[in-house]
Parts: C-alpha cells; structure tokens; sequence
C-alpha cells in the first residue's frame, strides 16, 4: 500500500468501492496462490515470478499512460529502499515461510501491518505519536500474536516457529516501507502509476540480479502452478497496486488500509475449503486480537477518559 494521493476523486463512487474490494479478494487469494505454486518451484522462484510479473503487467500501464519519471537521483535512492523492503524481502519472506505454515496462517499474520506500521511510523521515523488509546492498540495486537503463535504447543517449538517468525519479519518490513515512504517521499508527490512501477521496476531489477542465488532451481511446472504464478504476480503486484493507489488518493492511508480486514478473511475461507487447512482454536482468537489492536491504532475506536 504504497503511493502518494493525488487529486482524490468522489470518495463514494462505486468505481473506488469495487476496487477496494477487488484489492481484498486479490491479496486474500495471494495467500493460495503462494502454497499451489510451491508445489512446483521453488519459494525464491515464486518471489522471482511476482515481481518479473508485476512489473511487466505494470510496465505496460506505464508506457500506455505515459507515465513520467522524477529526474532526481535521491527519489530513484528512496525508491530503492522502498523496494528492498516492501517487495523483494517481504516476498522471498512470505514465500518461505508457506514451505511450514499454512496460506491460511500466512493471512492471518499478515493483518499485523498495521500494528507493525504504527510501531515504525512512531518509534523510528517519528512521522506520527500514538495517543494511550493507540498504544493499547499496539499492546492488544502484539499479545494477539503470542495468541497466533501459541508458544505454548510442543508444533510451535518444533518446527511451524519458522514460518511464524518469516511472516513477522514480513510484515515487520512493510511497517519499515510504509514509515519510510511517509517520512521522505511524501513531499514529492509521485503519481500512483508512477510510484508503483518505480519500486516493482526496481524490485525486478534486484531479482535479475539475485536470479543465480533465488531463482536458479529445477521445475515442475503444471497448468496450477502457472495459474498460480500469474495470479500472484500480474494480478497480485500489477493490476492491484494500481487499484491500491486509485483507493488511496480517493480514501487516505487509513480507510486504504482497511483492507487488511479483508485479506485474512478471503485467505483463510480459500485455504479451508480448497486446500482443506485446519485452524487450531488460538488462531482466530489471536487474529480477533490483532484486530482490535488495528481499531484502536486506527482510532477507529477510540477511548476517553472520564472528565473527574
């Protein structure tokens, strides 16, 4: 959820209400088309793919708009950064993590964006300062992780910690971007189209230059796994980036990132019905947790103190 808003249009039209929810239904999928396309490449080939993908389909966008580029040297540095952490990482990340866990739990963790965002955008780019009731935010999504975790089970000791703590380190890094982002680029005021394709563009050129370390593996490539791969990446980092940016000028970043209310939902209901994933019980606990902290670092509910 990267970008800076430009003119926003009517913040009601049904255009940007679709697009809202086509960004849910797409980045919930993700999840899915992560664990399929692992059973045929490798975890370094399914980041590799989704960004080759993302930023050809975004490329593409770019050439037909006509999409102009900033000529200053630090915007291309800043933007860099951005794709160090908000895609190449993340991805490989991710991607990894589904060899141990499920796409279900995989969605799941990935609503703790927000609560790791808030905790960057304060303590370390001090771009916002959180209120009592947003600190007890952060405080009730970070206790919703333990919950999601369970350190208290013989499988979380053994082997599934792996993959829980790839997803924290995930989303620790889009919390790192999207601080980032506010604090210097901000002010230059990229155009949506312009941004996305600059970071995936340049999260590519990285992957080109890391393809004999991630991406230099046998495959066994079946109509599924394709499908997959060209969901996640055409549709997952292309097209919807695209979506993503038109919903943040029209809305903000704070109704845009509503959609980490979506996500899990769609990931978990695809991984249990066609993947036939279990949920343990502190799961969805945990994940009612992780989203109570987001309300109150959102201040979507807010807490007042009684006047004495």
């Amino acid at each position: 959820m990267l970008g800076t808003p430009e003119e926003a249009p009517a913040a009601a039209h049904p255009r940007i209400v679709l697009q809202f929810v086509g960004m849910g239904l797409i980045w919930g999928a993700s999840f899915l088309f992560m664990k399929v396309a692992l059973t045929g490449v490798s975890f370094g080939q399914v980041a590799w793919s989704r960004i080759m993908l993302g930023a050809l389909t975004l490329g593409v966008v770019a050439l037909v708009t006509r999409a102009r580029f900033p000529r200053q040297l630090i915007v291309w540095l800043h933007y860099t950064v951005i794709a160090i952490t908000f895609c190449v990482v993340p991805y490989l990340l991710f991607a990894w993590a589904e060899q141990y866990i499920s796409s279900s739990l995989a969605s799941i963790f990935n609503a703790v964006t927000p609560i790791t965002t808030a905790i960057m955008a304060t303590l370390v780019f001090r771009v916002e300062k959180l209120n009592w009731g947003q600190i007890l935010g952060v405080l009730v999504g970070m206790v919703g992780v333990v919950v999601i975790v369970a350190p208290w089970q013989v499988g979380a000791l053994l082997g599934d910690w792996r993959g829980q703590l790839a997803c924290l380190g995930a989303v620790t890094c889009y919390g790192f971007a999207l601080g980032y982002l506010r604090r210097f680029l901000a002010p230059y005021k990229v155009p949506s189209i312009t941004a996305a394709f600059m970071y995936i563009g340049i999260a590519a050129v990285v992957m080109l230059l890391l393809t004999p370390v991630v991406a230099w593996q046998p495959v066994s490539l079946d109509i599924w796994v394709v499908l997959s791969l060209i969901g996640l990446g055409a549709l997952g980092t292309g097209i919807v980036y695209i979506s993503n940016m038109n919903v943040f000028a029209a809305w903000g970043p704070t109704a845009t990132s509503g959609v980490t209310y979506v996500t899990p939902i769609v990931g978990v209901i695809l991984g249990v019905l066609l993947l036939q994933e279990s949920l343990g019980w502190h799961e969805p606990i945990g994940a009612a947790l992780v989203f109570v902290g987001i309300l109150l670092t959102q201040q979507r509910i807010r807490l007042h103190r009684r006047a004495v």
